[in-house]
């Protein structure tokens, strides 16, 4: 068979319709993953210990969600790259994928920490759970999720700023918001945990403006 047989049975794939939504999609989940954690767990790391028999309903929802907020933000991953097509550039994508995945598996190992310390009292009824223990097991899950994690996250907001700043393919004005936004992660988050909830807001914000503008393309090219 020739070369040119071969090629003619391939044919390019293209980005399906339906992951345009997924930011949307991961901006409610995590969100929602992060309320019932919040309201879950005390914000003191030095708090006592009976939130894990009061906040097991609201912590187990959230550890379901979570795995499929991971899997959508993979998809807003995609969907940022693929919008920007032939001006994507290597450094900055490299940068703002690195960080993602970063990012992701950090709140993927934390989740993981907090599904243990739930599994473990269950299983014990709390008679094993030493509370040192458990102090040092939240400390890991602030660190990873709202110091180290959150921190990849502001440098993945970064990273896309400068992408559409230097290309202008998103407006001007969300790429000041993302750099509003990127700078409260870095520096605010140490302060108050609830400041995390921009990042999904954010995301969900930047879908938007993705999907209205793909729908804009598509009614002129219709037009035309």
């Amino acid at each position: 068979m020739k070369s040119e047989d071969i090629k003619k049975e391939y044919r390019k794939l293209n980005t399906p319709q339906a992951a345009s939504i997924a930011g949307i999609l991961f901006a409610l989940l995590f969100a929602s993953s992060l309320i019932l954690l919040r309201l879950a767990i005390p914000e003191d790391l030095s708090a006592d210990t009976n939130w894990l028999e009061s906040g097991q309903p609201r912590i187990t929802v959230a550890l379901m969600i979570t795995p499929f907020a991971g899997v959508a933000f993979l998809w807003f991953v995609g969907v940022i790259r693929d919008h920007f097509g032939d001006f994507e550039d290597k450094f900055f994508s490299t940068i703002f994928f690195g960080s993602s995945i970063l990012f992701l598996a950090m709140v993927f190992v934390a989740m993981a920490i907090v599904a243990s310390i739930l599994a473990v009292a269950r299983i014990s009824n709390g008679v094993y759970l030493d509370e040192n223990m458990i102090y040092f097991a939240r400390s890991i899950v602030y660190q990873l999720s709202n110091v180290y994690g959150l921190r990849m996250a502001g440098v993945f907001m970064f990273s896309l700023g400068s992408s559409w700043h230097g290309t202008g393919i998103l407006p001007r004005w969300l790429v000041v918001i993302t750099y509003l936004v990127a700078a409260m992660l870095l520096v605010v988050i140490n302060y108050s945990l609830w400041v995390t909830l921009l990042f999904p807001a954010w995301v969900f914000l930047i879908s938007v403006s993705i999907l209205h503008t793909k729908r804009e393309t598509t009614i002129k090219s219709v037009v035309q």
